[in-house]
């Protein structure tokens, strides 16, 4: 019995006219051999979370460098909430679930070691965002440089899940805004969690229509793209909240990502990245042979090797680098 049928038909009947089906498709840059139980969106999520860069994400930076507890985000953490906030939207919303949960938890992969402060030491030296260098994994890198070979609709999602970006499906809309409802949130919730700011520091304009504490502003979060994008052709917040996300994403970035102990040893962060990124460039022939083997520029292959560390590899790699070892006679 080909099972992927009934999926077909569920999709077909109950799915929003807004929604991308999975017949639909684009398709793949190299076509497969159809699967007789699962969709190609079912078949992109289930390659995502099997490969090297997803386990990855549970040694990589999400805001925290190195904090000391075990219920501070990670990556991979920030993955899981993105992902549940975006099938939520998408079920209520009559969006593609599939579709929506392959974007979702392959967006972040191509982030550096110690989040956004390796991109910005990446970025000193040549042109790297972790949006692209994520739709490069997927597309290069992974399974030993053949890639996963991902749908269209799911390699666009992944590409411009940032703000500044436009995905092409409502399911990449979807994400997007998870993508920001989850870290605002998250980081508040890490930050009062850590002591740097009070649930009371929060403005009261924030408090007052969005919530009072981490489930609430959540939850209010994504009633009102719900409420205000059902059957509706465009996917987003209603102006107000739209505010209020822009609104508590300042604060996060006055009180907590540029002026915060949280950030102390972030300068340290940057300058191993950098180190290693020299290190690298001047002794390319260090590098995996796959990596030499790939068809890519001296500084793309530089960056594949760095972005694809985690937290403590990075350190490890700097240590042995820098520190002396002890010898015996």
């Amino acid at each position: 019995m080909k099972f992927e049928l009934i999926t077909y038909k569920i999709e077909e009947d109950f799915l929003s006219p807004y929604a991308t089906k999975a017949l639909d498709t684009k398709g793949r840059l190299v076509p497969l051999e159809p699967c007789p139980i699962r969709t190609d969106f079912q078949r992109d999520r289930d390659r995502i979370l099997h490969c090297k860069s997803f386990r990855r994400l549970k040694h990589k930076t999400q805001v925290f460098l190195s904090p000391e507890g075990d219920h501070y985000r990670t990556r991979l953490t920030h993955t899981l909430e993105v992902s549940q906030i975006a099938r939520t939207i998408a079920r209520a919303l009559r969006m593609n679930e599939d579709l929506t949960e392959a974007i979702a938890l392959g967006h972040d992969l191509g982030h550096t070691p110690y989040g956004h402060a390796g991109e910005r030491a990446l970025n000193s030296f040549t042109h790297f965002r972790h949006n692209e260098q994520s739709l490069r994994i997927v597309d290069k890198l992974e399974y030993d440089g053949k890639g996963m070979d991902l749908c269209f609709e799911v390699r666009d999602g992944i590409l411009n899940h940032p703000s500044d970006c436009t995905p092409c499906t409502n399911e990449g809309v979807i994400v997007s805004w998870s993508d920001r409802i989850a870290y605002i949130n998250h980081d508040l919730d890490d930050a009062i969690h850590g002591g740097i700011i009070t649930e009371n520091d929060i403005p009261e304009i924030y408090r007052k229509h969005v919530g009072t504490d981490h489930g609430k502003r959540i939850n209010s979060m994504i009633l009102d793209i719900i409420n205000h994008s059902f059957n509706k052709k465009d996917i987003s917040p209603s102006d107000e909240f739209i505010g209020y996300i822009s609104g508590l994403r300042e604060f996060l970035f006055e009180k907590v990502y540029y002026k915060s102990r949280a950030k102390d040893e972030e300068s340290k962060a940057i300058d191993m990245i950098k180190y290693l990124y020299e290190y690298y460039y001047r002794n390319i022939d260090l590098l995996p042979q796959k990596l030499l083997d790939m068809d890519s520029t001296k500084e793309q292959k530089v960056c594949d090797h760095i972005a694809g560390m985690s937290d403590r590899y990075a350190v490890m790699v700097y240590e042995n680098i820098t520190i002396p070892k002890n010898w015996g006679l």
